[in-house]
């Protein structure tokens, strides 16, 4: 319940900021701890229990959270639409990760089933 709420909680935050004009300081603040968060959650839960697309999930989210920065800050062109660009990018590479590994490679890791509910 917990690793959910840790997950779940930055992305409706994400979610959510796109709604306010907040300024590109506070978005990218948003999105990079946002995005940290839940990458870590991600490979806490990878370690935790095996879970198959949290090894995928994890490092994507912590890479999109360097994206976020570089772009936030402005090292990153991407023109004016980037955080729409950067949010479909989380979005789509999300439910890919999620889906994916798993149809592939099974729900747990071999030898990694505790934790299973």
């Amino acid at each position: 319940m917990l690793a959910g709420a840790v997950f779940w909680l930055p992305a409706l935050v994400l979610l959510a900021s796109g709604f306010f004009d907040i300024g590109q300081g506070w978005r990218t603040a948003i999105w990079v701890v946002a995005l940290t968060t839940m990458g870590a959650a991600c490979i806490a839960n990878a370690i935790r229990c095996g879970r198959v697309h949290c090894y995928a999930t994890g490092p994507f989210f912590l890479i999109m959270a360097i994206v976020a920065l570089t772009y936030g800050l402005g090292l990153t062109p991407m023109g004016k639409h980037g955080w729409n660009l950067i949010g479909l990018t989380v979005l789509v590479g999300a439910i890919v990760l999620c889906c994916l590994p798993e149809t592939f490679l099974g729900r747990y890791r071999r030898g990694r089933t505790t934790g299973q509910r």
